[in-house]
Order: C-alpha cells, then structure tokens, then sequence
C-alpha cells in the first residue's frame, strides 16, 4: 500500500468545502482528510465564515502500489485546491 499525502487551500472556502469538491483518484483504497495530516495551523475566523487567505490542511489517499500512486499525484496536481501531493512511506506496524 502506497499513501499520497495532500495540502488543500482553503482561502474561501467554508467547512470542508475543499476537501468535498475534489475530485478522487478512482484507484484509492481509502481517504482521510484533517488536521492530523498537517493544517496551517487553527482557524481563527467565525465557523460559519470563509477560510482566510493562505489557511490550508492535510489529505491522505491510500492507493494499491507505488506506480498507481505516482499516477494519482499528477491527477492531484492538476486541480486547482491542490498545493502540493507527496508518496510517503506507510508507518510501520
């Protein structure tokens, strides 16, 4: 199993905007989205308000293999709330 780390902009989004309009990479295995996967830090705006400029947080994507995963970064890359997309090692049990 491969992970495919995500760093979402939020900047006007409201809630998990972000994270519900993006589009998945049809070969994940599972998905997971929060700040335990890294975040710009906590928000300080009204929970009803839109995310301020440069606020951002973590993805994860698991994927079958490597290969598979290294496609699913380029289909990441190419959506506009996508800073970044990364393969990490999955932790050992």
């Amino acid at each position: 199993m491969s992970i495919v780390r995500l760093q979402l902009d939020l900047s006007g989004t409201r809630g998990d905007q972000a994270w519900r309009e993006l589009k998945h990479f049809d070969e994940n295995q599972g998905v997971a989205y929060g700040p335990q996967f890294g975040s710009s830090g906590p928000c300080r705006h009204a929970p009803d308000a839109p995310h301020a400029a440069g606020e951002w947080r973590g993805a994860e994507i698991r994927l079958p293999t490597n290969l598979v995963a290294q496609y699913a970064v380029a289909h990441y890359l190419e959506q506009p709330r996508v800073l970044d997309a990364d393969i990490v090692e999955e932790p050992a049990a």
